[in-house]
């Protein structure tokens, strides 16, 4: 149990020779050899930070902690040439929207759980175009920080199941780890182009604070019943996103130029604009309502849903 730093003191690289220091040290783990090693450069500000180790330092000290434990940043390059400068997606996440998709796709809800996930969804649309009216940006962006959540709930509690149960889940986690992965990206995208107020930001929490609670109980109580939940607030999305596209086209909103993450997420072309975008988003808010009103089928056909392959990559 001898600490790293008993090897860093300034003595010590006079009585050890090099001998001792490149023969294994029995009983002294990966760390203290790493420390050993690294008393022959004699710089002894080097010695300190790695007998620190991944303590958390500066920016200046980012290299010496990744060379430390051996995480060197991979370098991600474009398919032109040009260095891939995002680290929350790779180039082998993005994708080019279907926009061929059909939007006017609506499930008539019969049952009695079917009418009250319809009606639920209806009744916080009324308050939300109360508080954000014609403001479709800021509605974009809240809208997106409460869509991500259904996702990682519901591959959450499925990868729990899968657990408990030593059972595969039939890749419905990663879909819906992907979908939520892919709502937050809408808002990482609205984030660039739309400022939210202080007030907003606490909204946020509020919010997301009781969906999640809800959504979770909601999820465990009745699978089917969350997931139609899903399927109409998706719905609702693309009724918003299609107000968004006509005041852009009214200009009462100004379309700007994308921001360069859309370009990259969406391979959208150089001069695309923010009709681009929201196109882009308005079509994956589609396959979200496609894949969770099949979930919640298959559900009340009295099946799980490892037994139907799970639409991965399904945009």
């Amino acid at each position: 149990m001898v600490s790293p730093r008993f090897f860093s003191t300034a003595a010590t690289p006079g009585v050890l020779s090099n001998d001792m220091v490149k023969a294994p040290a029995v009983g002294l783990g990966v760390r203290c050899r790493s420390s050993m090693a690294a008393i022959g450069g004699g710089d002894k500000e080097q010695e300190k930070k790695q007998a620190v180790g991944g303590g958390g330092g500066s920016a200046k000290d980012d290299k010496e902690i990744v060379s430390y434990w051996g995480l060197d940043p991979t370098k991600v390059s474009k398919e032109d040439g040009s260095p891939w400068k995002w680290t929350c997606f790779r180039p082998w996440d993005t994708y080019r929207a279907d926009l061929s998709i059909d939007l006017k796709k609506h499930h008539a809800p019969v049952t009695v759980l079917d009418k009250m996930a319809y009606w639920t969804v209806k009744s916080l649309r009324w308050p939300t175009d109360l508080f954000f009216q014609r403001r479709y940006g800021c509605r974009a962006m809240m809208l997106e920080t409460v869509a991500a959540v259904p996702g990682m709930v519901g591959g959450m509690l499925l990868h729990c199941k899968s657990l408990r149960r030593f059972e595969h889940s039939g890749g419905w986690i990663k879909a819906l780890l992907e979908e939520a992965e892919n709502e937050r990206m809408h808002l990482m995208t609205f984030m660039e182009v739309s400022d939210p107020r202080w007030y907003e930001r606490a909204l946020v929490f509020a919010v997301q604070g009781i969906f999640f609670n809800a959504y979770f109980l909601g999820y465990i109580i009745s699978p089917k019943f969350a997931h139609r939940v899903v399927g109409y607030l998706e719905e609702e999305a693309i009724h918003s996103y299609t107000e968004f596209l006509k005041e852009l086209d009214n200009g009462n909103i100004e379309n700007v130029p994308a921001p360069p993450i859309a370009i990259d997420y969406w391979r959208l072309p150089p001069n695309s604009t923010l009709r681009d975008v929201v196109l882009a988003v308005r079509a994956d808010e589609a396959h979200h309502r496609d894949v969770n009103h099949f979930a919640s089928d298959i559900h009340y056909q009295g099946r799980q849903l490892k037994e139907a392959p799970a639409p991965l990559g399904y945009h």
